[in-house]
């Protein structure tokens, strides 16, 4: 389970570290996500869970008009995207679940696979839909199930049981947002909701040595990440070296990719919840 502590330190810098490969893993789903985006009025723009800011920058060379803010609760995340930006976006250090733009409220909120990780998302979507304009729009994308999506669980075999927690009404995490009735129990604040499912390879590894390059991935992205941090030496040598027998069989063309299922969500913030 993956929470706002982890992108606060270990994980949040293991994606500044790894944005260009994360970039490229999100790259097909990236293209059908703006499009989604550009039907969507808006002047001023949130991006919710920002990370290194690939989406904030696509949004506002699409729109030189508008003004576009991205949050991120990963101050590393936040420093790589500041730096991808030269200006050309505003970008803050902080909770979207507790932001309030200085610049003004935002007309349309976005978001790449950022808002699953919220301690209290019937809160944090209050809070968002309260502090955005009247009639707000908001798209973002999230991962459908596990099952749908092969990548997440392919180093199952070496990684040990999950340790038992007390179930959480909302626990945080990649899949999340994967069931719709869950997903409309956390918007709260907003109306209108469609979800629309689309499909994209999920890229992990490419270049001369594709198997490599995506041990080298998901060495630093990922539950095996977790495992790895804790080893070094022979050990981590040999968890490497299985991990590889796992990732050949999806190398094809020279590219290790998976498929992957994402749902692309719309809303309306609701204004008699004001």
């Amino acid at each position: 389970m993956t929470g706002i502590a982890e992108w606060q330190t270990r994980v949040g810098r293991s994606w500044a570290d790894e944005w260009q490969r994360t970039d490229r893993s999100f790259a097909g789903l990236t293209t059908q996500l703006l499009p989604a985006i550009a039907a969507q009025p808006g002047t001023r723009v949130l991006d919710l869970g920002c990370g290194a800011g690939e989406l904030s920058l696509a949004v506002a060379a699409a729109r030189p008009a508008a003004q576009v803010t991205g949050v991120d609760v990963s101050a590393d995340l936040v420093a790589v995207a500041q730096a991808r930006a030269a200006g050309r976006c505003a970008f803050y250090h902080g909770d979207a679940a507790a932001f309030v733009d200085p610049d003004g409220p935002p007309d349309l909120l976005i978001s790449r696979h950022g808002v699953m990780f919220f301690d209290d998302p019937p809160a944090a979507f209050r809070h968002l839909a309260q502090s955005a304009a009247p009639g707000a729009r908001m798209v973002f994308s999230c991962f459908r199930a596990a099952r749908d999506n092969p990548w997440g669980g392919l180093f199952a075999p070496l990684l040990p049981p999950a340790p038992s927690e007390p179930p959480l009404a909302f626990p945080p995490g990649p899949f999340a947002f994967a069931d719709p009735a869950h997903v409309e129990r956390c918007l709260v604040g907003w109306t209108a909701l469609r979800f629309t499912p689309v499909d994209f390879r999920y890229v992990a590894g490419a270049g001369d040595d594709p198997v490599a390059d995506a041990v080298g991935f998901f060495s630093r992205i990922g539950p095996a990440a977790t495992r790895l941090a804790a080893h070094d030496g022979t050990a981590r040598a040999e968890l490497q070296a299985a991990m590889a027998a796992l990732i050949e069989p999806w190398l094809a063309g020279g590219v290790v990719d998976f498929p992957a299922a994402a749902w692309i969500v719309t809303a309306i913030s609701d204004q008699s919840d004001r």
